[in-house]
């Protein structure tokens, strides 16, 4: 745990007072609640657990529930009217911005969720909905909505989103 909050440290320009590292600390706290066995014990950390998410959420406005497979170095480039999945899985070092959605399409599928690879780039408003994967070095862009799945290098834009380029590495 105390690796990942160093990496997160990293990736939010080595300051305690940006939202996005806030949000981290909260959700690296809550997962490593969960390796907590007895439930006795696990109880009152749950209940921080709570109280600190819900704090996150209202001021900051990032939703990130601990049930998301998040890598290593995300940034959340700005705060406000992000809203994660708890299905999702986010790969390492990407970068979220405000108003972004990573959640499911339709509420008959409520687990499906997307799937985003390493070094992904979502711009300010993109929405990324249902059982789509983004592959690594992908660029999102902003108001963007990614129905479909987006290939390695691949930017997206529109919408509905649809494949302009690939960037080649």
């Amino acid at each position: 745990m105390w690796e990942d909050v160093k990496k997160d440290r990293t990736a939010n320009s080595k300051s305690i007072n940006t939202a996005g590292r806030r949000v981290l600390m909260v959700y690296r706290f809550g997962r490593w609640r969960m390796t907590i066995k007895s439930r006795l014990l696990r109880a009152p950390l749950s209940f921080l657990y709570r109280v600190m998410e819900q704090h996150v959420r209202f001021k900051y406005g990032i939703e990130l529930p601990y049930t998301v497979q998040l890598g290593d170095n995300i940034t959340f480039e700005h705060q406000h009217g992000i809203v994660i999945h708890g299905n999702a899985v986010i790969g390492n070092h990407c970068i979220i911005r405000q108003g972004v959605t990573i959640g499911n399409r339709s509420i008959e599928k409520p687990y499906e969720a997307p799937v985003l690879g390493d070094h992904v780039n979502v711009g300010a408003g993109a929405k990324i909905l249902g059982a789509v994967n983004i592959g690594h070095n992908a660029i999102i862009g902003a108001n963007a909505v990614v129905l479909i799945d987006v290939p390695d290098y691949g930017v997206a834009v529109g919408i509905p989103a649809k494949i302009i380029k690939l960037n080649t590495p």
